[in-house]
């Protein structure tokens, strides 16, 4: 049986676990926690953070730092009056009546924002995965059981 990888992308925090074998365990992320703020961060210079980096921005850059999106996804702008009074970043009435954030004149739907979320959280368990098939196909008892890796391991 395969790996089954679980995600939860919260309001607040987002998390990833693998089934292996029957059990799941919790994935931990690139700085080494097992969950990502669900936090997305516009910079000035164009660059764009996910995570702890951008909820480390929140303090000197609220307008531009997006959290909680979650509380508008799939909703009417007219149907968000109290959750846009919570927030510091501005959220507008894009097409069809959606609630969209505005940040520096462009849109962004809760969607595309989710998306940025779970585009960092993904990176992580590729480059886990890849470490260890890497280690796999590397042990020395694998490549003495078999005559034809070894020759590989060998070379």
């Amino acid at each position: 049986m395969g790996k089954i990888l679980g995600i939860d992308l919260g309001t607040t925090n987002s998390a990833m676990a693998v089934l292996e074998g029957g059990s799941p365990t919790i994935i931990v992320n690139a700085e080494g926690d097992r969950t990502t703020p669900s936090v997305v961060g516009f910079r000035a210079d164009g660059d764009r953070v996910v995570g702890k980096a951008a909820k480390n921005q929140a303090v000197t850059n609220p307008k531009n730092t997006v959290f909680s999106i979650k509380r508008f996804m799939g909703r009417k702008y007219s149907e968000c009056t109290s959750e846009i009074k919570t927030v510091p970043y501005e959220v507008k009435e894009g097409q069809g009546g959606r609630a969209v954030v505005d940040i520096e004149g462009k849109d962004y739907t809760a969607e595309q924002v989710s998306a940025m979320t779970l585009a960092k959280m993904k990176l992580t368990p590729r480059s886990i995965w890849r470490d260890r098939h890497r280690r796999r196909h590397h042990r020395p008892g694998l490549l003495q059981r078999r005559p034809a890796s070894g020759h590989q391991g060998r070379r």
